[in-house]
């Protein structure tokens, strides 16, 4: 599926800030045989007083910006286009989940893609035992890895409720958990503890989900998504899968990869640090148009 893509951040400062600098990992992603990118602008309006751009350890672009002070709206604008490969579906040649351990003690390359950085807890994804008895009770009767995949994405999806306002970018894990409610980050970072739990590493994905609207009701602008899922490693064979607990399905041609990461920290779209007091208002729109 070829896709036009855009996405639009806008923010609202109440004083005057100070000097900042924020990185972007905003792009879609070149990944061969499953997505190529044909085309992506990102225009900063003030314009930076310094961009550039570089690679992160996990291969995703990142834009690098320094900001000057004085600004009272920051706009950042993302256009692109990039042709989405449909992911067919194949037999489940992953390990048996009994064997998914010692599978993995026989990978010794330490590359960007290596399971190995995807197997312990990171900064937004600590060892929860709530979690860990849950994967461990969900997934008993999964004969292989990728089974285990599917059964837990799908527990989850029927444990928690997708809530918008139930929490914030910095929730534990835990308490989204026991909240029962949450939004794709949560939901994706829950799933990747319980599968490093049962010994399968699992990456945080970041991207883009294109939305259809109810069947006879029109297309709304800036309706579609920033998205997050989980990458599992399912084997020397069947390698990496990819999963959507928010919609409790494996990946497919409706979603758009920007970028991996251990959890949210390594692929959040935005972050760094501006110089300001008062408050501040924003909002984002994503616009994922299907041209074929």
């Amino acid at each position: 599926m070829l896709y036009s893509l855009r996405l639009s951040v806008h923010y609202e400062f109440d004083r005057p800030i100070g000097a900042g600098r924020q990185l972007l990992r905003i792009c879609p992603a070149d990944l061969p045989g499953v997505q190529e990118v044909q085309q992506c602008n990102v225009s900063v309006t003030p314009a930076a007083t310094e961009r550039s751009t570089f690679t992160d350890f996990f291969g995703t672009e990142v834009i690098q910006l320094a900001l000057p002070a004085g600004l009272t709206e920051l706009r950042f604008d993302m256009q692109g286009q990039v042709l989405r490969h449909r992911m067919e579906s194949v037999l489940d040649l992953s390990a048996p989940l009994d064997q998914i351990h010692r599978e993995l003690q026989t990978v010794t390359d330490l590359g960007l893609s290596s399971p190995q950085h995807f197997i312990h807890a990171s900064p937004r994804i600590p060892n929860d035992p709530r979690i860990a008895d849950f994967a461990r009770h969900v997934c008993a009767g999964s004969d292989t890895a990728c089974a285990a995949v599917e059964a837990l994405g799908r527990a989850l999806n029927t444990h928690m409720s997708f809530d918008a306002q139930a929490t914030e970018v910095d929730t534990p894990i835990a308490e989204a958990f026991i909240g029962r409610r949450g939004v794709c980050q949560d939901f994706s970072q829950i799933m990747i503890s319980g599968l490093r739990s049962l010994g399968i590493p699992a990456a945080y994905v970041s991207g883009f989900l294109r939305t259809l609207p109810p069947r006879g009701r029109p297309r709304l602008e800036g309706a579609d998504a920033m998205h997050a899922w989980v990458r599992a490693w399912t084997g020397n064979e069947a390698g990496w899968c990819e999963y959507d607990p928010t919609n409790a399905c494996f990946v497919s041609s409706d979603h758009v990869t920007i970028g991996y990461g251990r959890d949210y920290s390594d692929a959040a779209p935005l972050t760094g640090a501006l110089r300001m007091y008062g408050k501040q208002t924003g909002d984002h729109s994503v616009d994922i148009i299907a041209l074929e």
